[in-house]
């Protein structure tokens, strides 16, 4: 039998704000019925107006305040959190961390699992921290413009300064800009799939300062290309290289298959923990360099190698964790999807005299099964995989190989608690407090370090 909702559309009522979601809105109950609410904070007593009402919860907009948090920042930029960039920017930074904390201890403990979680590790200064931008290019009024998008919507909010970002990407969007307008070329529209360019990407080494600019094109040449591009590397004397990306495809997904280099080099260079990288347009590297050295440095604390172990790397990416782990291992193995990020992996093993590292282009779960089938036997296996978390045949392909210990890192706690279970199931347990890591401040997601021990 349906039961109905005790709200309905429209309807005012006052609240008292519970709890956050996972992704940062308010929660209020009535008679058990959750109403989510977008920049509310717990403690906070309020005025909503109901918007939409399902069978299990609802949303509400706030409309007056009657009490606030000793939590809430007062001066922030509406349009940040309109466009999902800084969700989380109306909660102060010691609470973010502690919500972060909180949010993956509660969901364990919906699980009936009881652990034990470590204060969340942050930032110094949690803002202009991000070392990547994407950001889609529109033709607004005539006039070509960057921005963001407006939340659930693909309407633009022009924006220059992306609170998050290095700052000096920020300026060098406004510079390409500048020169994109100044040699007419339209912006990319998706409704009758015309127009050139899609989304500018600009890359900057957090330590090299080498900036990278990628223009991502509908089509396979842009007009007055060389002039283009030597304006932009005279308008910004950091970029060391420019690349096209050719999507011609209409679709949501950013980059194309199609990468050549304009001009300088088809990579830029950084470093992490000591090590030199090589980064290509479209291969995965973390993107707040401050924090991610903190978070491999505890995965490879917490791997603890004497230097004689056998180490295996799902997820390994363009080998930042596999090579930091390799000075400390006899031999690591890494594997990723991405071939391109797996060449990437192989150069940069070389740049920094690494030999003691093999890497395979190959699905996590499925290498994992063949190396099982060869008879590799890890001492310690690292996972770093992306949100969808790990496939059930990679843990069981793991625990079938039986490495005295996992470390999982993790941006996902959820997924997070479902792979422990398995893992639990399969001999495995907790070892230690699960370790949060604030890789992204102003917004909700949460990176973690586990370390999963053979009973």
């Amino acid at each position: 039998m349906k039961t109905k909702a005790p709200v309905a559309k429209n309807e005012r009522l006052d609240v008292t704000i519970a709890d956050l979601t996972y992704q940062g809105m308010g929660v209020a109950k009535v008679d058990d019925f959750p109403l989510f609410i977008e920049n509310a904070l717990p403690g906070e007593e309020l005025t909503i107006q109901v918007t939409k009402v399902q069978s299990h919860y609802g949303f509400a907009r706030a409309i007056a305040w009657k009490s606030e948090s000793p939590d809430r920042v007062k001066d922030v930029d509406k349009t940040y959190r309109q466009t999902g960039i800084a969700p989380l920017q109306h909660l102060a930074y010691p609470a973010q961390l502690k919500f972060k904390q909180h949010q993956i201890a509660e969901l364990f403990s919906k699980d009936h699992q009881d652990v034990d979680v470590a204060p969340t590790l942050g930032m110094e200064n949690p803002t202009q921290y991000r070392n990547k931008a994407q950001v889609p290019v529109r033709m607004i009024k005539g006039q070509l413009e960057t921005g963001f998008y407006r939340q659930h919507s693909h309407d633009l909010i022009p924006l220059t300064d992306f609170y998050i970002q290095d700052p000096a990407i920020d300026a060098a969007i406004v510079k390409v800009r500048d020169i994109l307008r100044q040699f007419e070329i339209p912006a990319y529209n998706e409704i009758s799939d015309k127009g050139v360019i899609r989304n500018i990407m600009v890359r900057r080494g957090y330590y090299s300062h080498e900036m990278m600019i990628v223009l991502i094109s509908r089509t396979q040449k842009l007009p007055s290309q060389a002039q283009l591009v030597d304006q932009i590397h005279q308008a910004l004397p950091e970029v060391t290289s420019i690349v096209l990306n050719v999507n011609a495809k209409k679709t949501n997904v950013i980059m194309g298959n199609v990468t050549r280099t304009l001009y300088g080099k088809p990579t830029i260079e950084d470093s992490l923990l000591g090590l030199t990288f090589a980064i290509s347009a479209r291969s995965f590297y973390q993107v707040n360099p401050q924090q991610t050295e903190k978070l491999y440095q505890m995965a490879i604390d917490k791997a603890g190698l004497t230097g004689e172990e056998t180490v295996i790397d799902a997820y390994c990416g363009i080998g930042t964790i596999s090579l930091a782990l390799a000075k400390h291992a006899k031999h690591v193995y890494g594997v990723d999807v991405v071939s391109e990020a797996i060449e990437d992996a192989k150069v940069n093993a070389q740049k920094n005299h690494l030999s003691n590292v093999s890497f395979e282009t190959n699905k996590a779960e499925f290498q994992m099964a063949k190396w099982q089938e060869d008879g590799i036997k890890p001492d310690v296996v690292v996972v770093d995989p992306p949100r969808k978390g790990l496939a059930e045949s990679l843990i069981d392909s793991t625990a079938k190989m039986g490495p005295k210990k996992v470390v999982y890192v993790s941006c996902n706690p959820a997924t997070l608690v479902r792979d422990v279970a398995r893992f639990q199931e399969l001999g495995y347990d907790i070892d230690g407090p699960i370790q949060p890591v604030d890789q992204f401040p102003q917004t909700p997601h949460v990176e973690s370090v586990t370390v999963l021990v053979k009973k």
